[in-house]
């Protein structure tokens, strides 16, 4: 199974970090975020990686070169500008392969072990993803995950059942997911196609209650730092 990690953004709730530095490069005591994910995948059994870069992505390619130091091969789907997360999925599709991958979010860090992900079964043409509580940024969540772990939308009707979850930025995609949307175009977000196969019924999720966080401001980074 191959894994995509999500690096392409400007990371402007990061600035000034973020001006000269693209944000998977950031570091958390001294290893960059992008450093950590590369080397955990590695020890979970992921040895292709594919990485879209578009923000300064000549420093991510400088930094990671081919992979080789890390013990994996990294391929790179360039864009001339970021494509949002599902149009940057669908650009990277010739490199993903017809096989269902791993997807990460490079501004994250957690414990979660991405080995067990690799014997995952995601829905045909859906996904299955890691969803964690609510978040103090997140306060009321996105999601809902029901007694038959399928993922629903959080909903009036069912915040009384079901308790509303985050999507913590790490999945498994089967990538007919993307290319089979009927509204697929250059530039467009993953959670518009994530409401589609909802609807249709295709979208499995866990639990995860280990440590997560999202490095998606200065403050949080240095926090992580200390």
């Amino acid at each position: 199974m191959k894994a995509m990690i999500l690096a392409a953004g400007e990371g402007r709730r990061m600035r000034p970090l973020t001006i000269d530095t693209p944000k998977p490069l950031l570091q958390v005591n001294g290893i960059s975020l992008i450093e950590r994910h590369i080397t955990a995948l590695k020890s979970a059994g992921f040895n292709e990686l594919v990485i879209n870069i578009a923000y300064l992505g000549d420093k991510i390619k400088s930094a990671l070169g081919s992979g080789e130091r890390f013990g994996v091969k990294i391929y790179y789907s360039q864009e001339e500008a970021p494509l949002e997360t599902g149009g940057a999925i669908r650009h990277a599709l010739p490199k993903l392969g017809e096989q269902p991958f791993l997807l990460v979010n490079a501004d994250i860090l957690f414990d979660y072990d991405c080995a067990q992900l690799r014997d995952i079964e995601a829905p045909d043409a859906g996904a299955h993803l890691v969803l964690i509580a609510n978040p103090p940024h997140n306060p009321n969540g996105d999601f809902a995950l029901d007694d038959q772990n399928e993922v629903c939308m959080k909903s009036a009707e069912e915040k009384y059942r079901y308790p509303s979850l985050t999507f913590s930025g790490l999945s498994v995609v089967d990538p007919k997911m993307i290319s089979h949307y009927p509204k697929l175009r250059e530039k467009f977000p993953l959670l518009e196609v994530f409401q589609y196969a909802i609807a249709e019924r295709r979208l499995r999720g866990e639990f995860y209650r280990g440590n997560w966080s999202d490095v998606g401001t200065p403050e949080r980074l240095a926090a992580l730092n200390q």
